[in-house]
């Protein structure tokens, strides 16, 4: 009896030496976890200028500092000045928003810099005056229409009634007819290759500015989609225009913001509803890229 337990222990420690020199099974390594691609943020330069007018009209500096924080909270990354970007500051944007006056002013070292931008795909939106310069036909060529400078083409404090074109755009999710106080310009300059898209127009106020144009329906909101250069790397690029801003308070009215949001989001190639959310950042402070304040 002491012989066989002998053999079966010395069996037992044999069989346990031989499979402890035996490499483990291989494990299947578990399934990876489906994740939606992460879109990234927005990269947003806001191009605006100093004030002008009366007290609550053409006031650049305000929308400087309020849009960043709107945008900021809606995920996107901002910076912006009172000057015209550099080549650096536009390396790293999406697109750029100009509130200022008279933007059609433009050096041949920054007319250089805004082609640069928009032959690789960048993004414009124009609001309000902006779109007034020397040479309307140039600035028309980059945001679809444009304003000379100089000229009386405006209808100063008034009623914009929009009747919206387009309701099945992305941009006018939601948008009735509607009117705003504000001004509205008709002596325009429109690109004829490619032309604009028309999302809203608006009938011209008869006030004494307006002249014999009163009664004329004109286009105050637009989308504009144009390829620069045939070369590697040339992309189209997309510019989104909202004629008003001459009354501040414009911003906020509830159709026109979200609208706004939609059509900066649409010119930076993402999704109309990419800056819907506010989603503020506690405690980071800041402007995205652009630092404090």
């Amino acid at each position: 009896m002491k012989v066989r337990l002998t053999l079966l222990g010395a069996a037992i420690v044999l069989c346990t030496s031989v499979m402890a020199q035996q490499p483990p099974p291989p494990q299947q390594a578990p399934p990876a976890a489906a994740q939606a691609p992460q879109t990234p943020p927005l990269r947003v330069f806001i191009y605006a200028g100093l004030k002008t007018h009366a007290e609550g009209q053409h006031d650049y500096p305000q929308f400087l500092a309020d849009w960043s924080k709107l945008l900021t909270n809606r995920g996107a990354l901002v910076d912006g000045g009172l000057h015209f970007p550099s080549a650096r500051e536009l390396a790293d944007t999406d697109v750029m928003i100009i509130y200022k006056g008279d933007a059609g002013y433009l050096s041949i070292e920054d007319r250089a810099t805004l082609d640069n931008f928009l032959r690789r795909g960048g993004g414009l939106v124009s609001f309000h005056d902006a779109l007034c310069g020397p040479e309307p036909e140039q600035f028309a060529s980059f945001v679809g229409g444009a304003k000379k400078h100089g000229e009386v083409n405006y209808t100063l404090e008034a009623d914009v009634p929009y009747t919206v074109a387009d309701p099945a755009h992305p941009i006018m999710q939601g948008v009735t007819n509607f009117t705003i106080k504000d001004e509205a310009f008709f002596n325009m300059t429109w690109s004829k290759t490619p032309e604009i898209h028309v999302l809203a127009t608006a009938v011209m106020a008869k006030t004494p500015s307006a002249g014999t144009h009163a009664g004329e329906v004109v286009p105050q909101i637009w989308t504009y989609e144009k390829t620069l250069g045939v070369g590697p790397g040339s992309q189209a690029f997309r510019a989104f225009v909202w004629m008003q801003g001459h009354n501040y308070v414009n911003f906020s009215d509830p159709q026109v913001q979200p609208m706004l949001l939609r059509g900066i989001a649409w010119a930076g190639k993402r999704s109309t509803d990419a800056l819907a959310t506010e989603r503020p950042r506690g405690g980071r402070g800041g402007r995205g890229r652009g630092g404090q304040f």
